[in-house]
C-alpha cells in the first residue's frame, strides 16, 4: 500500500499543465490570488488536494541549496553600491572564490520578480564555486530587502518604479565590473524578470556587458535592441507560451543587427525549470542549461 507521501508524489507528477500556466499568470500579475486559488480548487474533482498543488507549485527554499553559504571554497558578504539614477543606493550579495584567482571573470546574477530569494543567492554561490566573482543585487533593498515571502516580495517589487529598478541594475553592473579582483569582463545571468534585465543590460550598456544569458526573459524595448553587442545565450522553455511569444520578433532583430546569439529551447519543461525550489524544476534540463551557461561565460569572459 502506498504511503501518503508516495501518493502525493504520484499526484504531483500528474498535475495538469493548466495548473502550471495558472501559477505563471498569477506570479506575473495576469490573474489575482483569488482567481488563482479558485482555478486550483477546480482540480479537486480530479483528486488533487490544495496541499498537493501548493507543494508542487509554490517554492520550498529548503530544497534550493546546492552550495552552502559556509562552503569552504567560497566567501559570501553583502555590499552596497551607489545608484544615482535609481533609488540612490542598492545592495547585493557578493560571492567570491575563497582563493580569488588573479583578475577573475565577473557575473551579475539577477533575480525573478520577487527580490533576492534563497534560490538566487544559491545560484550566485554556484557561480563562485565555478570560479567567478558573482554579485546578486536585491531590487527590494529600498523597501528593506526580500521579505522572506514570495507573495509579499512580488507585491513589493510591483510597487517600485520599474525605470528606477532598471537603473539600479545598470548601477550594479558597473559596480561589479569595477571590482578590484575582476578582469573587467562582465557577464549577466537572469531568470524570468532577471532574464528581461539581462536583455535590457545588453541593449542599454553594450560597452559594459561582455556576455548575457537570459533564462526565459522577454526582450528589451524594441528601440534599444540595435545597441546589443554582447553575445547572448538564450534559454527558453517549450511550455512557456507567454515568453516564447516574444521570441520570433526578438530573433529577427538579433539577426538584423548581426548579434552573436544561440537559443536553446528545452523540451517539455515549464517557465522556471531551472528553479529547484518548485515543481516546475526539471533536473536534467536545469543541469544542461547551467553547464551551457558556465561554458559560455568561460568562453567569453576569460
Amino acid at each position: 500500500m502506498n504511503t501518503p507521501t508516495q501518493q502525493d508524489n504520484q499526484l504531483q507528477a500528474n498535475i495538469p499543465q493548466e495548473a502550471f500556466d495558472w501559477y505563471d499568470q498569477y506570479a506575473h500579475g495576469i490573474i489575482d490570488r483569488r482567481t488563482f486559488l479558485s482555478r486550483l480548487g477546480s482540480l479537486a474533482a480530479l483528486g488533487f488536494s490544495m496541499s498537493v498543488l501548493s507543494s508542487a507549485l509554490l517554492p520550498n527554499y529548503a530544497l534550493a541549496e546546492q552550495v552552502s553559504f559556509n562552503d569552504p571554497d567560497i566567501k559570501a558578504s553583502y555590499h552596497n553600491f551607489p545608484s544615482s539614477k535609481g533609488h540612490g543606493e542598492g545592495r547585493g550579495y557578493l560571492v567570491t572564490p575563497k582563493s580569488v584567482p588573479n583578475k577573475a571573470p565577473l557575473i551579475l546574477v539577477v533575480h525573478e520578480n520577487r527580490g533576492l530569494n534563497p534560490y538566487i543567492k544559491d545560484v550566485a554561490r554556484r557561480a563562485a564555486k565555478a570560479g567567478f566573482i558573482a554579485f546578486a543585487p536585491d531590487a527590494l533593498y529600498p523597501l528593506g530587502g526580500y521579505p522572506g515571502n514570495d507573495d509579499k516580495g512580488r507585491e513589493m517589487q510591483r510597487s517600485l518604479d520599474r525605470a528606477k529598478i532598471e537603473q539600479d541594475f545598470i548601477a550594479a553592473a558597473k559596480f561589479l565590473q569595477a571590482h578590484q579582483s575582476g578582469n573587467g569582463k562582465l557577464g549577466a545571468v537572469g531568470f524570468c524578470f532577471g532574464g528581461y534585465i539581462v536583455n535590457m543590460l545588453a541593449a542599454s550598456i553594450p560597452g559594459v556587458l561582455s556576455a548575457g544569458v537570459p533564462f526565459y526573459g522577454t526582450p528589451a524595448a524594441k528601440e534599444l535592441r540595435e545597441n546589443i553587442k554582447a553575445p547572448l545565450l538564450i534559454q527558453l522553455a517549450e511550455l512557456d507560451e507567454r515568453v516564447n511569444a516574444s521570441w520570433p520578433e526578438y530573433e529577427q532583430d538579433l539577426k538584423k543587427n548581426k548579434v552573436d546569439y544561440t537559443m536553446h529551447m528545452y523540451q517539455k519543461v515549464n517557465h522556471g525549470f531551472h528553479n529547484d525550489s518548485t515543481g516546475r524544476y526539471d533536473p536534467e534540463a536545469a543541469e544542461l542549461a547551467w553547464q551551457r551557461t558556465l561554458t559560455f561565460f568561460n568562453k567569453h569572459l576569460s
